[in-house]
């Protein structure tokens, strides 16, 4: 179930295909003419194929033949095919309501709604018209296709495609495969899907395959997130979104789905797994039996203009506007920035650029120095990228003050710390702070898995201390996970919401909890994704690439864990496992044994795969 992207920028075949008398499978019949059959068959038809569109629905097949035109007359006038071209693609399409129809058909791909009654009388039925080497396809996502195979008469003939949405611009095809399948037909399938310029993988039979499976799972955890008012659906979306470069929130993903969908694929995948974590929030039942389906229904987690719009629309769940009931944050002109490292340089460099004086300490006035010049580099790539004017620069540096103590902190309205991820170094810090600071500073922690409470806890002004969580590197990132404790004032809160709006970045509010919003969701998907590989159904690679092309990710599960080191992801899994102790959050032994062994990514040129060393 791919996030969004549109039709309109599925490429499209300059020139018209060869005969279709000339091509493999060169008949494919199209059971179902939903989104997305019909984004099946537009692919199918453009690449040469005859296609057959079946659907019992009379209004189904009329939206089928609306949508070819329509999608081709666009591809006319952008001048990627001719209007000849338009028409024989148009020719290649024809519809009917009678599955017979399928009689002549080289492959059949069955697109029906996810239930297994429905699915097994399709095949039932095709059994009966087509050819003994006629190939049966399955897209389901969450049924077994092993099941569907045995009750064939033809199990041998029987895999799943399971394409993404919006079929003709997603890349990703998922060729499926059941202990019965014959390797010919796999074959077969995997040949088609190339020549339709899609990147196929291969993939064994279980609920929700490698996209959905690892999709699904996280998606499922925002929702129980959402459900627990952890956090605004707003602020989990916004998360995940700034925060790990997603083209869409779990949230807003779930309502284009669908929450029935949703639902339906999760029940599958935990009958498989019997993982707490697959189990469906209850959200997402309470959502699905009213009703409130997503966007297809107009209301979800969201609510939209009308159902099947994208627009979303206030409703009673919209927060407030920005200070209504809180009140106004303390006046920020100077801060203080605790640590010598790439955090601390990054965050010190933001703070500097907005204007703000900055006092960087670090321990050792070389130290400090060191840092300061790293951040001059990181100015003058801005200046050299065009990014940043030569004043802006020399203005940026002249605010930093490079201190080799924190008693240069005495006069700073906010302190930032960016030290090692140690409680206990954390603790003795704030302490140090506490004594330090003048009445009314406030103390900023950017702690990623430690309790913030604890380091509040450590100083005599627990109501100044709150987490202001950085992502890296900080100049590129707009996130801010504004952590409050139980005993973070009004006022510190209101000062760091302020302060980030000045740094024109987006706070999301959180509480002081393990991981957060953006580690409490990326690093459970990124474990199972391990999980996958230690059971050998899949390979790294193939999951990298189902995850960029089938679920739109900037990176894929395993080059992300190889950039933030492995030693790094298996401390935060440890802690989100003692915090929530969930059995399904234990750490992958396999990224347990690559810690143990020193692959801990690029930094020590091998993780879950090799690098040069520099």
């Amino acid at each position: 179930m791919g996030p969004q992207s549109t039709p309109d920028l599925a490429p499209v075949p300059s020139s018209p295909a060869a005969p279709s008398a000339a091509l493999p499978l060169a008949t494919v019949a199209v059971v179902g003419l939903g989104t997305m059959g019909t984004g099946i068959a537009d692919v199918l038809a453009r690449a040469g194929r005859e296609v057959i569109g079946i659907d019992t629905d009379e209004a189904a097949l009329r939206r089928a033949r609306t949508a070819l035109e329509d999608s081709t007359a666009r591809a006319v006038r952008r001048e990627r095919i001719t209007e000849r071209e338009r028409q024989e693609v148009l020719a290649r399409f024809r519809t009917s309501g009678d599955l017979r129809a399928a009689r002549d058909a080289d492959l059949v791909i069955e697109v029906v709604p996810e239930d297994y009654d429905l699915k097994r009388e399709v095949f039932a039925a095709l059994d009966a018209v087509v050819r003994p080497d006629t190939v049966l396809a399955t897209g389901t996502n969450a049924l077994s296709v092993t099941r569907l195979a045995a009750d064939s008469q033809r199990p041998e003939r029987v895999l799943g495609l399971h394409f993404f949405n919006p079929a003709p611009a997603m890349k990703l095809v998922e060729v499926v495969s059941s202990v019965l399948t014959a390797p010919a037909a796999v074959a077969a399938v995997t040949a088609l899907a190339r020549e339709l310029g899609k990147d196929p993988i291969a993939v064994g039979d279980r609920p929700g395959f490698v996209a959905d499976g690892l999709l699904f799972g996280y998606l499922n955890q925002a929702a129980a997130m959402y459900e627990s008012k952890y956090a605004t659906r707003e602020d989990i979306d916004a998360a995940m979104r700034l925060g790990c470069g997603l083209p869409m929130g779990p949230l807003a993903l779930l309502d284009l789905i669908g929450v029935d969908t949703a639902r339906t694929v999760l029940e599958a995948m935990y009958a498989a797994s019997r993982d707490r974590l697959h189990a469906p929030a209850p959200i997402l039942g309470h959502l699905a039996e009213a009703g409130l389906t997503g966007r297809k229904a107009g209301r979800g987690f969201y609510t939209y203009r009308a159902p099947g719009s994208a627009t979303v629309v206030p409703d009673e769940r919209t927060p407030a506007a920005a200070g209504g009931g809180e009140p106004a944050g303390r006046p920020v002109r100077s801060v203080g920035v605790a640590g010598s490292g790439t955090m601390a340089g990054g965050i010190a460099e933001v703070f500097a650029k907005a204007g703000y004086t900055v006092v960087l300490a670090a321990r050792g006035q070389e130290k400090a120095e060191r840092a300061k010049a790293r951040i001059a580099a990181s100015l003058e790539r801005a200046v050299a990228k065009g990014r940043l004017t030569a004043e802006a620069r020399d203005a940026a540096l002249a605010a930093i003050t490079p201190a080799g103590s924190l008693d240069a902190f005495a006069d700073v309205d906010l302190a930032v710390e960016a030290v090692a991820e140690d409680l206990a170094v954390k603790q003795q810090l704030f302490g140090t702070l506490d004594k330090i600071c003048k009445p009314g500073a406030v103390l900023a922690t950017t702690t990623s898995s430690l309790p913030v409470v604890a380091c509040a806890r450590a100083t005599s002004r627990p109501q100044d201390v709150i987490g202001m969580h950085f992502f890296n590197p900080a100049p590129a990132m707009k996130l801010v996970e504004v952590v409050r404790t139980v005993l973070t004032g009004d006022a510190a809160h209101a000062t760091v919401r302020e302060v980030c709006a000045a740094l024109r970045k987006h706070p999301v509010d959180c509480g002081d909890r393990a991981g957060f919003i953006v580690n409490a969701l990326l690093f459970p998907y990124l474990n199972n994704a391990v999980k996958m590989v230690q059971e050998h159904y899949a390979s790294p690679d193939d999951i990298d690439a189902a995850m960029k092309l089938g679920g739109g990710y900037p990176m894929g599960p395993f080059e992300l864990l190889d950039v933030v080191g492995l030693d790094v992801s298996l401390t935060i899994e440890r802690v989100l496992h003692a915090a929530f102790r969930d059995p399904g959050l234990a750490p992958a032994p396999l990224l347990e044994h690559l810690v143990a062994a020193g692959c801990l990514g690029r930094k020590t040129g091998r993780g879950f795969r090799e690098y040069a060393r520099r």
